[in-house]
């Protein structure tokens, strides 16, 4: 027998609605902040994983490929861009030379920089925001819901 699927309140779904165009207002946000300082919104969510990257700054082109959901052979395009411009070099490993890092130079540190604090601030700014609309989201489905019939069965 099908089941039914839950019942959302209108609060949830404005909560939803209202957390996908706080999110989207931050994306552009950080997507103009980037182009302003001579980033594509690609690239700096390269040299933002490059940086931060969990235990290391700089990862392979497989790992940075991964972090962005990109096919390998897009992640080396972008990588050759961003190397053209100066923003990141490639390290043979010190353990395996067979396995390359990208790492950012100066340059693309301060590009970083620039765009990550505007960020941050606006992180800030729309903080409160995107709380409220997670606490709503976090409250469980009402009594009665598919998901209460489904985990205790009559």
């Amino acid at each position: 027998m099908p089941t039914k699927a839950p019942r959302l309140s209108q609060a949830e779904y404005e909560a939803l609605a209202g957390f996908r165009y706080a999110l989207r207002q931050f994306l552009r946000c950080s997507e103009e902040t980037g182009r302003a300082a001579g980033l594509k919104p690609q690239q700096y969510l390269a040299v933002l994983t490059f940086w931060g990257f969990p235990g290391r700054q700089g990862l392979t082109i497989g790992e940075l490929a991964e972090r962005l959901q990109v096919r390998h052979h897009s992640a080396v395009g972008l990588v050759d861009r961003l190397a053209f411009l100066g923003l990141v070099r490639r390290e043979g490993g010190r353990d395996d030379r067979r396995r390359v890092y990208v790492k950012l130079t100066p340059r693309g540190s301060a590009k970083l920089l620039r765009v990550a604090t505007a960020n941050r601030g606006e992180l800030q700014r729309i903080r409160s925001r995107f709380q409220l609309l997670l606490r709503i989201l976090q409250t469980d489905l009402p009594s009665g819901s598919a998901r209460d019939s489904e985990a205790h069965p009559q």
